[in-house]
């Protein structure tokens, strides 16, 4: 069997995503129920909340990308960083392959640059607000500012109501030119 089925009650099939079948609601309540970090939090912390507080730290031009930025991960799952360099280039390849659909399918545009420093600098903040003493250094933070905001850690009805929220909202025509 290469399908899941989603929410909605769409058949994805794993190595065939089509545009079509992709649905914002899915993602929004995929992503509301999936833990950032495997679950290894202080307390729930949903990758939908990620990627809402992301698109509210970039550049509104690239808000849309970084609320987005992890949508595939709605069909194939949050797998940590480290897992999937063990994983190699499969997973990646159907990873990308889902990212080129979504990114079709919701005219989201590949720009990259404030998107990449965003992340890793949530990567900071989470690291800093949800997780305990480690007993070796994250060396992918060494010198990377944190932001200087506070986490809620919503439950996943309310991630996925916050999304869905700033979707709609980043779909509007920007009033302030």
């Amino acid at each position: 069997m290469s399908w899941i089925q989603t929410h909605s009650g769409e058949a994805i099939d794993l190595l065939d995503p089509r545009p079509e079948k992709i649905h914002i609601l899915d993602i929004a309540h995929s992503l509301a129920n999936q833990a950032r970090f495997n679950g290894h939090t202080r307390e729930f912390y949903s990758v939908a909340e990620h990627c809402v507080f992301m698109s509210l730290q970039v550049p509104r031009l690239f808000a849309l990308e970084a609320l987005m930025h992890d949508a595939a991960e709605a069909y194939v799952g949050d797998v940590p960083a480290p897992l999937k360099v063990l994983i190699g280039d499969r997973y990646r390849q159907i990873e990308q392959r889902f990212d080129h659909v979504i990114r079709q399918r919701f005219g989201v545009p590949t720009q990259g640059g404030p998107v990449v420093e965003a992340d890793l600098r949530m990567l900071a903040t989470e690291y800093k607000q949800l997780m305990g003493p480690s007993l070796r250094p994250w060396d992918n933070l060494d010198g990377v500012e944190p932001y200087d905001a506070k986490l809620f850690c919503w439950t996943p009805e309310e991630a996925k109501a916050v999304f869905l929220g700033r979707y709609r909202e980043l779909q509007q025509p920007d009033l302030w030119g």
